[in-house]
């Protein structure tokens, strides 16, 4: 990362900067990109900006973004603490059939059994 943008984005108060300069050059900033990751959960106070990258790198290319969107999820999780945001990504990540497979993604997927446990504390 240059140090002018590192610069400019050092002056994000709340993710919102970063995740607009990672949306606006997807693809182009792939290199940098555990970077913007870090500097979002750093300065992202409620899991907002953290869920939505998480979100917006898995219907980019879930494959090629796997660790940068874990890490983000992680984050929400433990940043949402009202549960504003995460619940946003059951559907968006594991799919509109995530109900039905609650066992074997809780089983196989410790981010959708933390957030799972923390949406449906007692089961759907």
């Amino acid at each position: 990362m240059d140090e002018q943008l590192k610069k400019r984005l050092s002056a994000d108060t709340d993710g919102l900067l970063t995740y607009e300069y990672l949306a606006n050059n997807i693809g182009s900033c792939d290199d940098i990109l555990p970077e913007l990751v870090e500097n979002i959960i750093r300065v992202d106070a409620d899991g907002q900006f953290s869920v939505s990258a998480a979100r917006f790198l898995w219907a980019i290319n879930s494959e090629s973004y796997a660790s940068c969107i874990d890490s983000l999820i992680a984050a929400g999780i433990d940043k949402d603490r009202d549960r504003r945001y995460i619940g946003s990504l059951l559907s968006a990540v594991w799919g509109a059939d995530y109900e039905q497979r609650a066992e074997e993604l809780s089983a196989t997927d410790n981010n959708f059994r933390r957030i799972y446990k923390r949406i449906y504390p007692r089961g759907i």
